[in-house]
């Protein structure tokens, strides 16, 4: 990628105006992160060329934080939407052509940056489909050096027979980022990122990829493993790709300390109580958004004790579902008591993967809710168990089991 610095007031508007109305190779522009203090609806707006009736059109597609409205214009009523979209506080600006990007950032103080880079989309010419195929975030089908580096594809961008389902889980995971760190919350500076247990580092090497090339924003990602060997191929495919806010340790979770409090921390498929680590520790850094999707399961699976579930844990196949559903239901309670927005979805289909779970959490919620502390304690008590997740997190945890939780202000009713 190259930079062309700082630009004129209207430069930007100039060039991607120009792209948008008269550009055949033109596909897609992306307008993100709204300016400090500005009041406006709007999360996200994507434009894009549609045919409507066998003619060209451009439909505008404006994201809340609950739903998105498409709209197709044409002509002037097509120019007059695209100034009002130029005109609105937002700080970034991506322009997908099948030529080449264009990155637009905004500064605080008006200063607007334009960079240029190589195609990010492997259209060879718009789509002007009405109504899309599903678009994946990975550049799967042209050749790209961190996909193939890290065996996902060869050397043509064509997926691996055995690394479908992979390519799926992860493409899922870096769907679900966006909606815990929006990027108007990171616009100012650079998104911090943690990948606990990152083996591979698939996941690491995409959501580097995600923020800092899909989305034109900064971003720091760590992968943290305690296998050397891991960490050195990790490192050796950074380096080859001249990656360079992407870094690698050799460490265990428990022992990590970053240099600053993440936005996110992730954990996928982190072994076992691995992943009760990563929580814990995301919860100990005072991350913003924590993304865990659980592997292997085994903690509670030999210490369920419950005598009117009997008829179910005489089965081992039952128990160990019983366990798992256990385990991650504490998982959630724990972080909903230290003030994580919290919950538990499927974030991929189950022919990818059946570890198909995802806990996702995001601070927003005032910690120590009695209703939530009396929840765990009575689950605790009704099965019997003391889960890990608990003493990992410590006496930041165990004060508000010991009485020092807060009855909620609101009358809602029912979990937040």
């Amino acid at each position: 990628m190259t930079g062309n610095g700082p630009s004129g007031d209207d430069e930007h508007e100039e060039v991607l105006a120009r792209a948008v109305l008269d550009d055949p190779a033109f596909l897609r522009l992306t307008a993100t992160g709204r300016m400090p203090g500005a009041t406006m609806p709007w999360t996200k707006v994507a434009v894009r060329p549609v045919q409507v009736k066998g003619q060209r059109r451009v439909q505008f597609s404006y994201f809340d934080r609950k739903k998105d409205t498409s709209r197709n214009y044409g002509g002037d009523e097509l120019r007059a939407k695209l100034d009002e979209l130029l005109a609105m506080p937002f700080r970034q600006f991506h322009l997908q052509s099948a030529t080449g990007d264009v990155y637009v950032r905004i500064s605080k103080r008006g200063e607007v940056t334009i960079t240029r880079g190589k195609p990010s989309r492997p259209d060879h010419q718009p789509s002007l489909a009405h109504d899309r195929v599903k678009q994946y975030l990975l550049p799967v089908g042209r050749p790209d050096p961190f996909l193939h580096g890290l065996g996902l594809t060869d050397a043509s961008g064509k997926p691996r027979r055995e690394m479908h389902g992979k390519l799926r889980q992860i493409d899922e995971f870096l769907r679900l980022m966006e909606q815990v760190v929006p990027l108007d919350d990171i616009a100012a500076g650079t998104v911090e990122i943690v990948d606990c247990g990152c083996g591979n580092a698939y996941l690491t090497f995409a959501a580097y990829h995600y923020f800092e090339h899909l989305r034109a924003a900064r971003a720091h990602v760590i992968g943290i493993d305690s296998n050397e060997k891991v960490v050195d191929n990790a490192r050796t495919l950074r380096d080859s790709l001249g990656w360079t806010g992407l870094d690698f340790r050799v460490s265990r979770i428990a022992d990590f300390q970053p240099e600053r409090p993440p936005d996110l921390v992730l954990s996928l498929h982190a072994c076992d109580t691995a992943t009760d680590e990563a929580i814990a520790q995301g919860v100990f850094w005072g991350s913003k958004a924590i993304l865990a999707a659980p592997c292997c399961q085994h903690e509670l699976h030999s210490s369920l004790r419950a005598p009117l579930f009997r008829p179910v844990l005489r089965h081992g196949i039952l128990k160990q579902r019983m366990g798992d559903i256990l385990t991650d239901a504490f998982r959630a309670l724990m972080l909903r008591i230290m003030g994580y927005r919290t919950d538990v979805v499927q974030f991929v289909a189950p022919e990818h993967t059946p570890k198909n779970v995802m806990i996702r959490a995001r601070k927003g919620l005032r910690p120590g809710d009695a209703r939530f502390v009396r929840e765990y304690e009575a689950l605790k008590q009704f099965w019997g168990v003391e889960p890990c997740i608990e003493r990992m997190v410590g006496e930041g945890f165990a004060r508000y089991l010991c009485g020092d939780a807060d009855e909620p202000k609101d009358t809602n009713g029912g979990a937040r």
